[in-house]
């Protein structure tokens, strides 16, 4: 699963991208793609790690892009734009709400639902231009009456795109988006917005029709995240007690970006089970629903091939009752086989034979 970072130029989005990636970009030049990794901070490992303090702790991880900033009226830009926007499974819009002279001549104004706007208008046109040139071919094909259904579904999207109505927010039933399922929507890609502070405003966030976007965002069911990149800088810096005394100072319950890797996990319908023990302690990356045997060949294919059961306890169940022993007297500890739909939070030890 691959996370985009989209936004225009200038706006912070290589900043978020360092911090989420724990990497530093060497080349900031305008148009450069950056690609890294980003660790999904997650307090269960942590806890699991103090239990079991084994050699190596393992987060689960998401690939993140730091896609080229998206320049107005420039067609090379749009292009190189959407060509890394269609790559990804979700993305995460930054925009600005700082002073910044190099912002000059891209957007004079501060102005994040603008931006947003601006960006989403793209995106817009980008599928209107996909459904416009699908139907067209379907008009022309000599299968024309066997593509009914599907023309009759890319009409309804094209009225509403028309209408500035992103894919997301179309009432599809099951059968439709059946149709649908080989198109790669722009606007149906989960989204969430990230407003770039200046850090004199982390405390008591103020910008130009703030309010606004906040019921814009609400309205459209975006989730959305206010901070700082700069004090973000400085809490990525710092360790423990100056860690925490700078976030108390500043009134930071929790880092921005530690909010934004959980959110977007969970955004693109991630889930975590773990494995534990003395070598390693790891979260294993899955999509929600993932079968127990599906989920086995993660850790590896001879254990899907041949898969026998899964001991399964919940992380809640295992931090309340501290010992095996407990959770076998509570009924905690179960054996599953291979439908059963593994759980965000499970810790499992698998049985297999090869």
């Amino acid at each position: 699963m691959q996370l985009g970072i989209i936004g225009m130029p200038k706006v912070g989005k290589t900043t978020i991208f360092e911090l989420l990636t724990a990497s530093q970009v060497k080349d900031t030049s305008a148009g450069k793609t950056n690609i890294g990794m980003a660790r999904v901070p997650d307090s269960r490992i942590d806890y699991l790690s103090g239990i079991y303090k084994p050699k190596k702790t393992t987060y689960a991880q998401l690939e993140v892009v730091d896609v080229p900033g998206l320049v107005p009226g420039s067609e090379k830009a749009a292009s190189n734009f959407l060509e890394a926007v269609r790559k990804a499974d979700a993305l995460l819009l930054v925009v600005r709400a700082f002073e910044d002279d190099a912002f000059q001549g891209v957007m004079d104004e501060i102005n994040p639902l603008k931006e947003i706007d601006s960006i989403r208008f793209e995106l817009l046109m980008a599928d209107l231009d996909l459904v416009e040139k699908r139907i067209d071919r379907i008009h022309n094909s000599k299968k024309k009456n066997q593509m009914q259904e599907e023309l009759d579904v890319l009409e309804q999207l094209k009225q509403n795109l028309e209408n500035e109505v992103p894919v997301s927010a179309i009432k599809l039933d099951e059968s439709q988006l059946t149709l649908l399922q080989n198109y790669l929507f722009l606007t149906a890609k989960p989204l969430f917005i990230c407003v770039n502070l200046p850090e004199d405003r982390i405390s008591n966030p103020e910008y130009h029709r703030r309010e606004d976007l906040l019921l814009y965002a609400k309205d459209l069911n975006i989730p959305l995240a206010e901070l700082s990149a700069e004090i973000e800088k400085e809490i990525n810096r710092m360790e423990g007690e100056d860690k925490q005394m700078f976030m108390d100072d500043t009134g930071i319950k929790e880092s921005g970006i530690v909010k934004i890797a959980r959110s977007m996990y969970h955004l693109l319908g991630l889930i975590s089970f773990f494995t534990v023990g003395e070598d390693e302690v790891k979260a294993w990356t899955i999509e929600e629903g993932t079968r127990a045997r599906k989920a086995a060949g993660k850790i590896h294919s001879d254990i899907e091939r041949g898969f026998i059961r899964a001991e399964v306890f919940a992380f809640d169940a295992f931090q309340e009752y501290k010992t095996m022993a407990a959770l076998k007297e509570k009924g905690l500890l179960r054996l599953e086989g291979k439908e059963y739909p593994v759980k965000d939070g499970d810790i499992v030890h698998y049985r297999f034979n090869v």
